[in-house]
């Protein structure tokens, strides 16, 4: 078993503690799901050096799906480590400033 992957009984019995915490706190179904899919899509693109190909693969998801989740969830290339953020922010840096309709 890969160092970094948990029992299945120890990662329920982690979701199970932090769904509590979060049920007590009052956060909702929507902010709980948006935030675990921003931590999670976040997690995938560092461990794939912020490739966005490879990192849509391991998801399951195709890579324009995956931008688009990036850009809906608001997931900021400070949010993301490796070569692939930095060539992106060097890019919109060469744009300047820009508008969308």
């Amino acid at each position: 078993m890969p160092k970094n992957r948990l029992p299945k009984n120890h990662l329920q019995g982690r979701l199970i503690e932090i769904v509590d915490e979060l049920v007590q706190q009052g956060v909702t179904l929507e902010q709980a799901r948006r935030e675990f899919e921003k931590q999670f899509i976040v997690a995938s693109i560092k461990s794939n050096e912020g490739n966005l190909g490879r990192s849509a693969r391991s998801l399951g998801v195709h890579r324009n799906t995956l931008r688009n989740k990036v850009s809906n969830l608001g997931i900021g290339t400070e949010e993301l480590s490796g070569r692939a953020a930095h060539r992106r922010s060097r890019r919109l840096a060469a744009k300047g400033p820009h508008r969308r309709l």
